[in-house]
């Protein structure tokens, strides 16, 4: 039996229990990818919450990465100080964290967002310097590890993807020409920061007209287990489904984790539509899924993990209403209105 509340093993961490925060969008960086306090606050509620480990929001590897507003990011020396404080708000709390290692555009060679197809040898050559980098960053900050975004429809997401990926050359043709760019940013950071625990998230399913399908996310996932991965989060296009019920409609990605559990040899991560302990239990129970990661119901509550452990086990608080992603910070409105 697997249960929510006992040490487990991921990969060369050991977490106080199964949940991880799941990376989540925060939008509160600068425009150079600086933290505020208020960002260092949502870390700090996170880690004394009692989640086993913490995943960072999107983090980008570029400076010139404009794809939205207010993410932080770790593509300079000099933001390594900052992040070194983050680090520490976690550590402090005996919290693991990894550096979640995104792209959402690439301004290469043109200097311009550019599409999969029309990058060059060199630009690729670039993507991949830019991962490395940036992983070496994250250890002299002290992360524990980094995951590799390759999911949600962000650039890695979108070089997998066939609806994105038309090239014919190595890095395209079919779901192995594909993923190679995700297993050479892996072998870098492998050989440049071997210290790190390294993941991913991938889309098990892009859920659009001519996207990565699931036997394709499945031949992706098993190249980077055989190349040393240490972990895959499951997630997908198509995110934060409203009107989740606990006992109802939770875990809207598990058919997938369950079946890529029995495929590979490492630690799967669920995430998505997670309510209820009972729920997140039978998952654990009816497969080899070994973790579980939320996001939602910790902007509702960042201490969801210490209440269910203290004995209130009722369902997270959150009601799918999506509207943290209206507010500033992304924050929940029944937090910011006071409302337990």
């Amino acid at each position: 039996m697997k249960y929510i509340f006992e040490t487990a093993q991921l990969g060369n961490l050991v977490l106080r229990n199964r949940m991880i925060r799941s990376a989540t969008w925060e939008g509160l960086a600068d425009e150079v990818g600086h933290m505020p306090e208020q960002l260092y606050q949502v870390y700090k509620r996170l880690a004394k919450g009692g989640v086993g480990a913490i995943i960072t929001g999107f983090t980008s590897v570029a400076s010139d990465d404009h794809y939205f507003g207010g993410m932080a990011r770790i593509s300079a020396d000099m933001l390594i100080k900052e992040h070194q404080r983050l680090v520490g708000i976690c550590h402090d709390e005996n919290t693991p964290v990894m550096a979640q290692l995104a792209l959402g555009e690439y301004n290469g060679s043109q200097q311009r967002n550019m599409d999969i197809d029309e990058l060059t040898a060199a630009d690729i050559g670039k993507v991949i310097e830019l991962f490395v980098a940036a992983a070496q960053r994250a250890a002299m900050a002290g992360y524990d590890g980094v995951q590799l975004h390759a999911a949600h429809h962000f650039f890695l997401s979108r070089f997998i993807s066939p609806a994105c990926n038309h090239r014919q050359d190595e890095y395209g043709g079919d779901a192995v020409g594909r993923g190679k760019l995700l297993l050479d940013i892996l072998r870098g950071i492998k050989a440049a920061a071997p210290r790190l625990h390294v993941t991913t998230k991938i889309n098990c399913n892009d859920f659009m007209a001519g996207g990565l399908r699931p036997e394709d996310s499945l031949v992706i996932c098993q190249m980077l287990a055989n190349a040393g991965i240490e972990a895959i989060e499951v997630s997908g296009n198509g995110t934060s489904v409203a009107g989740i019920r606990a006992g109802v409609n939770e875990a809207y990605f598990k058919d997938f984790a369950l079946t890529l559990a029995d495929t590979v040899n490492i630690p799967v991560i669920l995430v998505g539509g997670h309510r209820s302990i009972e729920n997140m239990e039978q998952i654990l129970n009816e497969g080899k899924i070994e973790f579980l990661s939320l996001s939602r119901p910790l902007v509702r509550e960042p201490n969801l993990p210490l209440r269910w452990q203290n004995g209130d086990t009722s369902p997270a608080k959150c009601v799918s209403c999506n509207m943290c992603y209206q507010t500033p910070g992304h924050e929940c409105v029944f937090r910011l209105k006071g409302i337990d």
